[in-house]
């Protein structure tokens, strides 16, 4: 009798303890915030929308934040925190100086989710939203948000450093990274279009319009024009991810690579006699299919070890740990 009631015991703590873990871990949801913010949504689609409104990359900028923030220890807003005297973040990381933008619109988001609903939620799940409204204005595809996010109360620039691939990456350290994280090699081309939209600084690309063999060489004479071979020579100049079309979200990205005008070399990598060759053919014929696998794969990335239940907290300023 003894014996049996230690066991029962036993099972109920163990249910206990499995009770509380998985409320710890709970999953995502795309109704999360359907109580406690109810105009959550419409909160940010305004915000993104005249911040995109004032100045069309913007959408590229903040769709790159999420991005930069899912590759870094999941998407936990860490890539949102300053620098202080006692703190490093991942703003100063090799991939983020003077590259990552769009941190003021952010700011001016979190500000009116917060005159909406305070202290509810997390700057990384309002980071989600604006890449996600991002893409629709700018006439991509829209999906359900998962939502549920807390926000993170450490950074790491040397895992920003050595976890958001190079603009000098080959196919296979491509393939391996985001596998790393439970992306497939699919889901990396879908993801690559984003570069559907947006700009990249001259010294991303410059190696590739003065020495590569696989570019289109009008493609690289244009380019050349706004970005001198001089390393410190219009380091910061801009030009088109996407030549054709680069404030819409469309599959010319794609075309594009089969062109070989790729302005990155990992871009290129995408369409170069590998194994993604086919995936790369079959998006520039056929736009929905690629609609479908984005947001396919922006879902599996928004679920990159996101910190749920009690870890973390919910920020008041984006910026700072409260």
């Amino acid at each position: 009798m003894a014996s049996a009631f230690s066991f029962s015991k036993f099972s109920l703590t163990l249910l206990l303890l499995v009770l509380f873990l998985g409320s710890t871990n709970a999953q995502l949801s795309t109704n999360f915030y359907s109580k406690s913010c109810p105009n959550l949504f419409s909160t940010v689609k305004s915000t993104v929308q005249s911040a995109i409104k004032k100045e069309a990359r913007m959408g590229a900028s903040l769709l790159r934040l999420f991005f930069h923030d899912c590759f870094v220890n999941g998407c936990d807003g860490s890539l949102l925190l300053d620098d202080t005297s006692s703190f490093t973040g991942e703003k100063n990381a090799v991939p983020n100086r003077n590259s990552a933008r769009g941190f003021d619109v952010v700011d001016n988001i979190k500000s009116a989710v917060e005159n909406a609903c305070p202290g509810v939620v997390s700057c990384a799940d309002v980071l989600a939203i604006a890449a996600r409204d991002s893409v629709t204005i700018l006439g991509g595809p829209t999906w359900d948000v998962k939502l549920g996010r807390r926000d993170a109360r450490t950074a790491s620039q040397s895992a920003a450093n050595n976890g958001i691939p190079p603009p000098t990456s080959n196919l296979n350290q491509l393939i391996s990274r985001f596998n790393a994280l439970g992306l497939s090699t699919r889901d990396l081309v879908a993801l690559s279009g984003s570069h559907t939209i947006g700009q990249a600084r001259c010294t991303s690309f410059r190696a590739r319009i003065y020495n590569e063999t696989n570019i289109d060489s009008s493609f690289a004479q244009t380019r050349q024009r706004n970005c001198p071979r001089a390393t410190g020579s219009g380091d910061n100049n801009l030009a088109p991810l996407d030549i054709q079309t680069p404030t819409s979200f469309d599959n010319n990205y794609f075309k594009n690579l089969i062109n070989r005008r790729g302005l990155l070399h990992s871009d290129q990598q995408l369409f170069n006699g590998g194994s993604t060759d086919s995936v790369v053919r079959g998006y520039s014929n056929n736009p929905s299919s690629f609609s479908s696998d984005f947001v396919t794969a922006m879902i599996k990335m928004g679920d990159i070890s996101p910190l749920t239940g009690s870890s973390g907290e919910i920020r008041k300023n984006c910026r700072r740990v409260n």
